[in-house]
């Protein structure tokens, strides 16, 4: 009878590990998603910013492409009101058309490609998409772990009763666009 007091304490000590450790694991997986995501939203807040300065420079050299600037403009405001992982993703998809007419438009007007105000925001612009493709590529990486310990077993049996749920990627719609580089050439 004490044999099986100690092996049932035993058990219930390893079951009760099992869990914290578990709990605990899944914590720092959902803390390292939520830290990534602060980082694609810290380098989107970044292309925003910039996004008026650049369509303030253009709006300059050419007035009459003022459709072509409100919809940067919507399109901006739309990502920066976004609130779920993929309203983000459809918002980032609107804003990177919209930019690529706004750098077609600029392609009409050489007195803007040689402005070195508008030539040092396309460079800016261009290391802000590529410091959004790096945090986009880590947030759906650390996604991809926290999404999988909550598939594997028996964390999943944890994860499930203490309420983890799986976390969006942050993916292109459309597949053609996302097997392209942002290119920004004047």
């Amino acid at each position: 009878m004490f044999v099986g007091m100690i092996v049932g304490g035993t058990l219930v000590l390893l079951v009760v590990l099992f869990l914290i450790v578990t709990y605990n694991t899944l914590v720092r997986l959902r803390q390292r998603v939520q830290n990534a995501w602060s980082q694609v939203d810290v380098q989107l807040k970044r292309r925003y910013d910039l996004i008026p300065n650049l369509v303030n420079a253009v709006k300059g050299y050419a007035q009459h492409e003022k459709e072509t600037l409100d919809r940067v403009t919507q399109a901006r405001n739309m990502a920066i009101a976004a609130g779920s992982v993929a309203e983000q993703a459809r918002a980032e998809n609107m804003l990177s058309g919209a930019l690529k007419s706004l750098f077609v438009v600029a392609e009409a007007y050489p007195e803007l490609k040689a402005n070195t105000n508008f030539l040092q925001l396309q460079t800016e612009l261009s290391d802000t998409e590529s410091k959004i493709a790096f945090a986009r590529q880590f947030y759906n990486d650390t996604v991809q772990n926290f999404n999988t310990e909550i598939e594997l077993f028996p964390a999943n049996l944890v994860a499930g009763m203490l309420g983890f749920a799986m976390v969006d990627y942050f993916t292109l719609r459309e597949e053609a666009e996302a097997r392209q580089n942002v290119q920004v050439t004047f």
